[in-house]
């Protein structure tokens, strides 16, 4: 059998998966657990991975891709983007790719450090970003939480001055998996975004029923809205992110790139194309995860730890009330993932996975 035929034949059973979606989870899950060196019996619950996987026709659009990656892909980069555009009534010209929403986090930073002021972002967040944000001169204000576990948008405002260049807001929130109600987040977008960037971040929106603020990037070109593939599409190994905002502003970012548009692979866009395309996936892994998530409510319920509502693929926990440390009796389990977020704090946040991985979970605790 030769190379050609090899792949067809590859091609052909990948697209077998979509008959069987308990199948493809499973396969997902096998192949996942040989890639990251974990032995077969752990559950890996820690990065917010889909654990189904990428979707049959994303793996299959992947693995045909392969064929066509000793050329630049400009043209399905072009499709990709356009696509992207006309799902939120935009056009290409408001969208920017990079290799995971991460980079492009990151490159947002870069353009509000060259502006020579500061940076506003709640506490826990998602952080990956600042590190580096900080080396290129940007310091970061972190603003406490609610007590719900909510980012608390009035001293955010409060913790501003005039040498604030850009507020982060993760909604919903990573690692608490709470919203900001869309009405609150539209009046601090039209207050704020007028005085200086502000980065949204998207990338659990489509766990939840919230609309994206994308539509206001025409108004506010200071809006700018960070999405990926990552999460309910699959894709975290893929990377491949996208930004929404004003063309103004998306050709500020390309100058800030070595290559505009060039950090998405071939095989990455068009895994990403062929997933914005498989809406009955989407559906699927929003419904398992909603699943998932209700079975480890009820294990926390029985447990007597409290837990923040999310509205993510993760839950966010107080391991407080536990007469047991979680993380370790779940790591004796195989179930690895549970961390904290907060100094000094017991809350944990643990990634959904399936229905029988959480019903997993469960067990232990009630053990």
């Amino acid at each position: 059998m030769d190379r050609r035929q090899a792949l067809r034949q590859s091609a052909l059973a990948v697209a077998a998966f979509a008959f069987s979606r308990d199948v493809f989870a499973h396969d997902a899950e096998r192949i996942m657990k040989t890639y990251s060196g974990l032995p077969a019996d752990f559950i890996k619950l820690s990065s917010n991975e889909n654990p189904h996987g990428p979707s049959p026709a994303a793996r299959k659009a992947m693995m045909d891709a392969v064929n066509s990656s000793n050329r630049y892909p400009w043209e399905i980069t072009t499709q990709l983007r356009e696509k992207i555009g006309s799902l939120y009534g935009l056009t290409k010209e408001h969208v920017v790719m990079g290799a995971g929403s991460s980079e492009l986090l990151g490159l947002v930073s870069v353009m509000a450090a060259l502006q020579k002021g500061n940076a506003v972002a709640p506490d826990p967040t998602f952080r990956l970003w600042m590190p580096a944000a900080r080396k290129f001169g940007l310091p970061i204000k972190l603003v406490p939480l609610t007590e719900g576990k909510v980012t608390d948008l009035q001293r955010m405002k409060d913790s501003m001055d005039a040498n604030t260049k850009m507020v982060y807001i993760c909604n919903p929130g990573n690692p608490t998996g709470t919203i900001i109600p869309a009405g609150e987040l539209e009046s601090f977008i039209k207050e704020i975004a007028p005085k200086c960037i502000v980065l949204l971040d998207e990338a659990y929106t489509e766990f939840s029923d919230e609309p994206s603020m994308a539509k206001w990037v025409n108004d506010y070109p200071n809006l700018v809205v960070a999405k990926t593939f990552s999460k309910i599409y699959g894709m975290a190994g893929a990377r491949a992110g996208f930004v929404l905002a004003h063309p103004q502003t998306i050709r500020q970012l390309n100058d800030l790139q070595p290559w505009s548009n060039a950090g998405t692979s071939a095989v990455s866009l068009a895994g990403a194309l062929a997933s914005l395309q498989d809406t009955e996936f989407v559906n699927y892994c929003k419904k398992e995860n909603q699943k998932a998530r209700s079975i480890f409510y009820t294990a926390l319920e029985k447990a007597g730890m409290p837990y923040v509502p999310s509205y993510t693929s993760f839950v966010y926990f107080d391991a407080a009330p536990f007469n047991k440390d979680v993380t370790q009796l779940l790591e004796s389990r195989q179930i690895i993932g549970a961390r904290t977020f907060e100094t000094g704090s017991k809350w944990l946040r643990l990634s959904v996975g399936t229905v029988a991985e959480m019903q997993k979970v469960a067990e232990v605790l009630k053990a």
